[in-house]
């Protein structure tokens, strides 16, 4: 399995210069933890609610304030192509959650989170304890 398949290709974006007021607005109604920040399709950055509310710490009017004023730059992205094992090994090394799937031409193709991988491995393991009962009809665990 590639990791274009392990996560939504549907995927919430916006772009640097929309406020924070309707980026939460977003958060809240897609009922997602971050939007990636597109610029002629490709990612540039990603806003996390996490972001948004850590931003009331430095901004008076934190519902004007930009996208980009809050948004971390240059989100670590994964290729459609690679195996999940990229994720699980950008997580490691990045310390982060959430990763923008890019095709050949650095394109925002989906996304893929902790939560999917978690899932997928869940769903393996799954596959592999029907297999274990299935020949060792006395296994009980």
């Amino acid at each position: 399995m590639s990791i274009g398949k392990l996560g939504p290709q549907a995927v919430v974006t916006t772009s640097p210069d929309s406020r924070l007021e309707e980026i939460t607005a977003t958060l809240e109604s897609e009922n997602v933890g971050s939007i990636v920040v597109t610029e002629d399709d490709e990612p540039v950055g990603m806003i996390t609610d996490r972001d948004a509310a850590l931003a009331i710490h430095d901004h008076d009017d934190v519902g004007s304030v930009s996208v980009a004023d809050v948004m971390t730059e240059r989100p670590v992205t994964v290729h459609e192509d690679d195996d999940p094992v990229a994720v699980s090994k950008a997580i490691r090394d990045n310390n982060v959650r959430r990763f923008p799937i890019v095709d050949d031409d650095g394109e925002l193709a989906g996304i893929a989170t902790l939560d999917d991988l978690v899932a997928t491995i869940g769903e393996e393991l799954e596959n592999v304890a029907a297999t274990i009962e299935a020949q060792s009809p006395e296994y009980s665990p």
